[in-house]
C-alpha cells in the first residue's frame, strides 16, 4: 500500500502550490537523533524550491523529541492553519521503558544512575498498576522540556541545575497538566533486552547527545500509549517507575499515530525528498 501511495504521489504532484488550495501534509518517519527542526529545514529547503517559492510557510503539527523516531506531520503551504488542530487529536506511542534506574532528562540525553536497591520489577506487577495511569489525570513535564516559566525555557533551567550538580526537578517549578491517557497495554517485557531497538541504529547525529546502554542490563517494557495532546511520555516513564518502587526512564519512544494518519503512511526523508524533486530538471 505504502509502495503505491509513493507512485501514486509521483504522478499527480503539481509544482503549482495553487493547485493544493487547502495546502500539503506530508508524514514524514522523522529519524533517530533529528530535531523536528531538522525535518522541516530540509523539507522546507525542497518544498520552496519544488514550488518556486521563497516564503513558502512550512511547520509541522506537534514536536518529537530528537531521541524519538516516528511519525512527524509536516504542513506545507495553507496547512499550516490545520497544526493547531491536527496537534490536538490523539496520538499512539509505543514505548521503551526501562527500569531500576533514573535519567535527569528521563531519557537517554543525560546519563543512567543506577538506583542503590530497586523494587525488583516484572511484567506482572507492572500490570497491576498501569489501570490506574488510564484516564484524565495531572501530570508533570519534564524540566528538560520547552515548558516556558517566566519567559524562561524550562530546559535551560534544567541545564543549569545539571550543570551545578543540582537535583533538575520540576516539582515546585512546573504546573500539572490535565491530560489523558486512553490506552495503556504491554507489547513485550524483556528482563534481558536488546541494546537499543532496530530504528535507533540508523542515521546517527553525534551532535545530539545519547547515553550507551551497553553496559546496562534493565528490564524493559514495550508499552503501546495512546493518549491526548500535551502528554509527555518521558514523564510517564517517570512516574510508572515510582509507582512499582524501582525508579524508571524512557529508553526508546516511536509515534505510530497523530491526526488520523498512521506511521505506514509515513514517508522517509529522502522519499520526501524526492517527492518535491519531481517535475524539477
Amino acid at each position: 500500500m505504502k509502495a503505491d501511495a509513493i507512485s501514486d504521489a509521483l504522478e499527480r504532484f503539481s509544482t503549482d502550490i495553487q493547485d493544493y488550495p487547502d495546502g500539503i501534509i506530508l508524514p514524514v518517519d522523522k529519524p533517530y537523533r533529528w530535531t523536528s527542526a531538522d525535518v522541516i529545514r530540509k523539507l522546507k529547503i525542497a518544498a520552496c524550491r519544488h514550488f518556486g517559492r521563497k516564503n513558502l510557510k512550512v511547520g509541522h503539527a506537534g514536536t518529537l523529541d530528537p531521541l524519538a523516531t516516528g511519525l512527524l506531520l509536516v504542513c506545507i503551504g495553507p496547512a499550516t492553519r490545520k497544526a493547531e488542530e491536527l496537534q490536538r487529536s490523539r496520538k499512539e506511542y509505543v514505548a521503551g521503558v526501562s527500569f531500576g534506574a533514573v535519567t535527569a532528562s528521563y531519557d537517554l540525553e543525560k546519563p543512567v544512575e543506577i538506583l542503590s536497591s530497586p523494587q525488583p520489577v516484572n511484567e506482572t506487577l507492572l500490570r497491576d498498576v498501569l489501570p490506574s495511569f488510564i484516564g484524565e489525570q495531572d501530570q508533570i513535564a519534564p524540566l528538560f522540556s520547552a515548558k516556558s516559566v517566566d519567559g524562561v525555557r524550562a530546559y535551560e533551567t534544567a541545564r543549569k541545575l545539571f550543570r551545578q550538580g543540582e537535583s533538575v526537578d520540576a516539582s515546585g517549578v512546573l504546573s500539572a497538566n490535565r491530560i489523558n491517557i486512553y490506552d495503556l497495554e504491554i507489547l513485550s517485557f524483556f528482563n534481558n533486552p536488546p541494546i537499543l531497538p532496530e530504528h535507533q541504529r540508523e542515521d546517527s547525529r553525534s551532535r545530539i547527545n545519547v547515553t550507551d546502554l551497553s553496559g546496562f542490563s534493565l528490564p524493559t517494557a514495550m508499552l503501546r500509549v495512546s493518549c491526548s495532546k500535551g502528554t509527555y511520555i518521558r514523564a510517564l516513564a517517570r512516574d510508572l517507575g515510582e509507582a512499582v518502587g524501582s525508579g524508571a526512564f524512557l529508553s526508546s519512544l516511536r509515534r505510530t499515530e497523530n491526526g488520523g494518519f498512521r506511521i505506514e503512511d509515513a514517508f522517509s526523508i529522502e522519499e520526501a525528498v524526492n517527492l518535491l524533486s519531481v517535475g524539477l530538471e
